[in-house]
């Protein structure tokens, strides 16, 4: 007689994809996956959500223990499946919510295929021929955003912030080389713009540097370092007897598309190493997550345009390349393909310039025992990850290989096209405003107005002076009250997702401005959809006003 053990063995082997081939089990493999596809096809509408809106349970999901008795694969897809009810759907053209592209077939082919046969990126070892789609996917990298391949190196990491970590983590053994095993015994800052990404903050705690050691650069009207004030700002810490970990220069800030200057942040590190004489050279890195798809233009000759790009969308391109262009010039970069490359989470590449940086921050062989011993690629030895998925990295690769160049340059002049279309309207209509106005990329930041409001001056005037704070603080709730109206029509079907930002800059006495965002990410956009949102603004106004009267 079988034990029950065996028994639930035996029916559980079926719920693993087959080792050897077996043509019935792997049609079941897939038909498994093709009806979960159904289930969530079946979920879509003219609204840019999976099936509808629905309470958050979480009280309910306190209650949830695992049960005694195993439950049916068909079973538990059905249930997975509804845990994707109310996603966004970013691809959708009614989406413009946040920097979150609609991921390629090929990339999420990309994804699923190493979550079938899990291998580890800690070594080759683990991982065969991933490992060397980490490298092409490094080296392809690079080359596009001008390092030289044959002295760079890239890792798969879990996320932008993980970019910031890893870059600040090479300024800390550069600037306080015994900082690893004897932890930090003097001052040492991180400098950034005040644009910046709070991961400049999660790091610096993380590390041990500590939030109160983040010196943020105060940002011009374009959202960019002042680099005047970068050079003030790290000499006073040099003089005081500090250090610099690092600087990290923005290039695309989520909220405006700012980007540093990083030709003069380089100019300046190195002036104030001479001028210092100091022992380390600050690391300086790019925070580029964003903009590095950009790089991509590098080699673009706008004036010919072969992808015929309207003056507008050129002039765009052009005024973000000037910038990106300058990304040989930091240490290292952070680079996420599942924002401007249209892959799925997560998938990260920190690229450093000088592979031999990585030794600063190598582990001793003596350290794993049981690692390393066969092979010549263990970046284990360095990454702060042991367990990294090949999903990102084949999902990076995938697209790079889809796209081309030229796929990849007619997507962003698409989306940024888009966003140009967006902002000539805003810009036309009495009501509105735009206030990124200098922005090169895909999102734009705008304040609504009752009637009766100048907004040719009213933005200016509330950002420079404090008289004017009643009339802020009315008009930032009036914008909150815009864009649940239009949240709540676009939840219906009607109108389009934005998203809100309750501080896309301060005033110069101290009080947040708020702003509507419209980030366009969708290969599906289309001018149709631009005038759905300005159809919803208008209506959201009315409604408004309807209120007020009443």
């Amino acid at each position: 007689m079988t034990s029950p053990y065996l028994e639930l063995v035996a029916s559980l082997r079926q719920a693993f994809p087959q080792p050897v081939s077996d043509r019935v089990h792997d049609a079941y493999f897939v038909f498994s996956f093709l009806r979960a596809l159904d289930q969530l096809d079946a979920m879509k509408s003219v609204s840019p959500l999976l099936g509808k809106p629905a309470l958050l349970d979480y009280e309910g999901a306190r209650l949830s223990r695992v049960e005694d008795a195993p439950q049916s694969l068909e079973h538990v897809t059905q249930m997975l499946v509804q845990h994707l009810s109310g996603l966004f759907i970013w691809g959708h053209p009614r989406a413009q919510i946040n920097v979150v592209p609609p991921p390629t077939i090929a990339s999420i082919i990309g994804g699923l295929l190493p979550s079938i046969y899990n291998p580890n990126l800690v070594s080759e070892e683990s991982s065969k021929q991933v490992a060397v789609a980490e490298v092409e996917v490094s080296s392809m990298t690079a080359s596009m955003i001008g390092y030289d391949p044959a002295q760079s190196a890239g890792l798969f990491t879990f996320g932008g912030t993980a970019t910031v970590l890893y870059g600040v983590k090479l300024g800390l053994a550069k600037a306080c080389p015994e900082s690893g095993r004897t932890g930090l015994r003097e001052r040492i800052v991180i400098l950034c713009s005040e644009r910046a990404h709070y991961a400049c903050l999660t790091v610096a705690n993380w590390l041990g540097i500590g939030q109160d050691n983040v010196i943020q650069i105060p940002c011009s009207a374009e959202n960019e370092m002042r680099t005047c004030l970068l050079e003030t700002m790290a000499r006073e810490v040099l003089a005081g007897g500090g250090k610099i970990a690092a600087i990290v220069a923005t290039m695309g800030t989520t909220d405006h598309f700012g980007l540093d200057d990083l030709g003069t942040i380089h100019d300046i590190r190195d002036r104030l190493v001479d001028e210092f004489k100091l022992d380390y050279v600050p690391h300086i890195h790019a925070d580029a997550v964003i903009g590095w798809a950009w790089s991509v233009f590098n080699d673009y000759d706008f004036h010919v345009n072969a992808l015929d790009f309207r003056p507008r969308t050129v002039r765009a391109l052009a005024g973000a390349r000037r910038r990106i262009q300058q990304l040989p010039l930091a240490d290292s970069v952070g680079i996420d393909f599942h924002k401007t490359g249209f892959c799925p989470y997560i998938s990260t590449l920190f690229l450093v310039k000088n592979s031999h940086d990585l030794e600063l921050i190598s582990r001793e062989q003596s350290d794993t025992p049981y690692l390393f011993h066969d092979g010549h690629y263990h970046p284990g030895r360095y990454t702060l990850e042991t367990s990294r998925s090949g999903s990102g990295t084949l999902a990076a690769l995938a697209n790079l290989r889809l796209f081309g160049k030229n796929g990849l340059r007619s997507l962003l002049g698409h989306v940024v096209a888009m966003a140009e279309e967006l902002r000539e309207h805003l810009e036309g209509h009495a009501a509105t405003t735009v206030v990124n106005r200098g922005n090169f990329g895909p999102v734009t930041l705008f304040r609504v107005y009752p009637d009766g409001v100048d907004t040719f001056s009213i933005a200016e005037h509330e950002l420079k002076e404090a008289s004017y704070r009643e009339k802020l603080l009315a008009h930032n709730e009036y914008n909150r009250r815009i864009f649940h109206l239009v949240q709540a029509d676009a939840l219906k079907g009607e109108g389009v997702v934005i998203s809100l930002t309750d501080c896309y800059r301060e005033t110069d006495y101290g009080e947040p401005m708020v702003a509507l965002k419209s980030y366009i990410l969708s290969p599906f956009a289309e001018e149709k959809y631009i005038e759905a949102v300005l159809e919803s603004l208008w209506k959201a106004r009315e409604k408004i006003a309807a209120e007020d009267r009443a």
